[in-house]
């Protein structure tokens, strides 16, 4: 009987020492946790190109066009392109993209076929260029239409008057023959590689060699 005296202390201190490690290790992995979290806060979302609707006419995943590696491309004096999605959601009339303005320049339209851009209706045309495909987010909505079929066309925007600018979104005005004119603010897409911003917090963590 006097043996069991001191086994109880003895078991208290093994147990305070038990909580304080993991109370040492729920720190650690909150302080990793908080880097992670303050590292994704701060990345660069995909632009999604604006939207519009006009009459029978939806205008869809409207932007410039991120540049690639080709030179005088989005710079003053130089050329951008355009790309975006024209849907023609009517079931009789068949309408046409007479012109494309803005201040930026003057704007080219190119159609798949023939010397007009027409949409037909239940027709999409997508206006797009070969690095598009690969560098450009698309909102991923689509429109219902019957029995519609896709075209593709190009509009280029030559003799720009200044710098193109991700961030920033400029005035396009597009207007059609019978559904009439729609001004739509049209971003920049960012393309894939932009940079990733970091905050104070994760650059604290991310050098670490931790475990984590």
């Amino acid at each position: 009987m006097t043996a069991a005296g001191p086994v109880a202390p003895t078991r208290r201190r093994r147990r305070v020492a038990a909580a304080a490690l993991a109370a040492g290790a729920a720190l650690i992995l909150s302080g990793c946790s908080a880097g992670q979290h303050a590292q994704t806060a701060d990345q660069v979302a995909a632009v999604n190109g604006n939207t519009a609707n006009l009459g029978d006419i939806a205008l869809r995943n409207v932007h410039i066009v991120y540049p690639g590696n080709g030179t005088g491309i989005n710079t003053a004096g130089g050329q951008a392109a355009l790309s975006l999605s024209i849907v023609n959601t009517g079931e009789v009339v068949t309408d046409e993209l007479t012109s494309v303005t803005t201040d930026l320049g003057t704007a080219e339209i190119t159609p798949g076929e023939g010397d007009k851009l027409s949409i037909a209706p239940a027709e999409t045309v997508v206006v797009s260029t070969p690095q598009a495909g690969a560098e450009t987010h698309t909102t991923g909505e689509t429109i219902e239409t019957e029995g519609g079929e896709t075209t593709h066309a190009r509009i280029e925007i030559t003799g720009l008057t200044q710098n193109i600018t991700p961030g920033l979104t400029y005035d396009i005005s597009f207007n059609f023959k019978e559904n009439g004119a729609v001004l739509v603010q049209v971003p920049v897409d960012a393309g894939l590689e932009t940079p990733r911003h970091e905050s104070e917090l994760s650059k604290s963590t991310t050098g670490s060699t931790g475990g984590h």
